[in-house]
C-alpha cells in the first residue's frame, strides 16, 4: 500500500476518538497549579526516555539514522525549554529530577521504548507520523491556554510551542521509512495497531491529569 494513503487513513480513523478532555478544560479557564506541575514532572521523564529511544532507533535502522538522531536532538532541546515552564509553575530542576511519576501517564514513553527495541520500520514510522500530528495540535492549544488563562509568557510556554509543528523534514523522512518497510513486507495491520496504541497512550497521559 502507498505509505501516504495509509498515513491519511490511520489519521482519519484515529481522529474521532482523539478528544483531549484536559486540553478542552484548559481552554475553558484556569486549571489547578498541581496539574500544571504534574505536566512538567511527567514530561521531564517522558522526554528523557524518548531521547534514548530515538538514539536506539538510529542504531537499529542505520538507513534512517539522520531522522532518528534529529528527533533525539530535538528531545534534548525540549528538555532545556521545559525548565522555564517548570519554574513558572513553581518547580526547580531538582524538583523535576526528584518527581515521582504516575504509571498512568508514563505509558507513552514505555511503548515507544518497546517499539524502539521490537517494532518494525512500518510500526515505528506510522506510529510517530500519526501521533506527532495529534501531539502537536494539543501542544499548540495548550500553549495558547496557558498564555490566556495563566499569563505565562512565550518563553515560559516555549516547550509546548516547540512541539506544536512537525520537525523540519520529519514527514517526508518518516513516509520514506514507512514505504520502505511496507515494500519489504512489514505487516500493515501491525503498523496500524502500533499507531492506535501510541495515540491511546498519548491520551492516557492527558487523562492522568486532574481536572477540576
Amino acid at each position: 500500500m502507498d505509505a501516504r494513503m495509509l498515513y491519511a487513513q490511520v489519521v482519519q480513523d484515529l481522529t474521532a476518538g482523539s478528544t483531549n478532555r484536559f486540553v478542552d478544560r484548559a481552554e475553558a479557564g484556569p486549571v489547578e497549579v498541581e496539574a500544571l506541575r504534574r505536566i512538567a514532572g511527567e514530561e521531564y521523564r517522558i522526554v528523557s526516555s524518548d531521547r534514548r529511544s530515538f538514539a536506539l532507533l538510529a542504531a537499529r535502522y542505520p538507513d534512517a539514522a539522520p531522522l532518528f538522531l534529529s528527533l533525539a536532538a530535538g528531545e534534548g532541546q525540549a528538555l532545556g525549554l521545559l525548565v522555564p515552564y517548570a519554574e513558572a509553575v513553581g518547580l526547580t530542576v531538582g524538583d523535576l529530577v526528584a518527581y515521582d511519576p504516575s504509571p498512568a501517564a508514563q505509558g507513552y514513553p514505555h511503548y515507544l521504548a518497546w517499539l524502539a527495541q521490537f517494532g518494525s520500520r512500518s510500526d515505528v514510522a506510522l506510529a510517530l507520523l500519526a501521533n506527532f500530528g495529534f501531539w502537536g495540535g494539543y501542544c499548540a492549544r495548550f500553549a495558547q491556554a496557558l498564555g490566556r488563562h495563566h499569563e505565562l509568557t512565550e518563553d515560559q510556554v516555549a516547550f509546548f510551542t516547540f512541539f506544536s509543528s512537525l520537525p523540519p523534514g520529519f514527514e517526508d523522512a518518516a513516509l520514506t521509512l514507512l514505504q520502505t518497510g511496507l515494500d519489504a513486507g512489514d505487516d500493515q495491520e501491525g503498523a496500524k495497531l502500533a499507531a492506535r496504541m501510541m495515540q491511546g497512550y498519548e491520551l492516557a497521559f492527558w487523562d492522568a491529569l486532574p481536572i477540576t
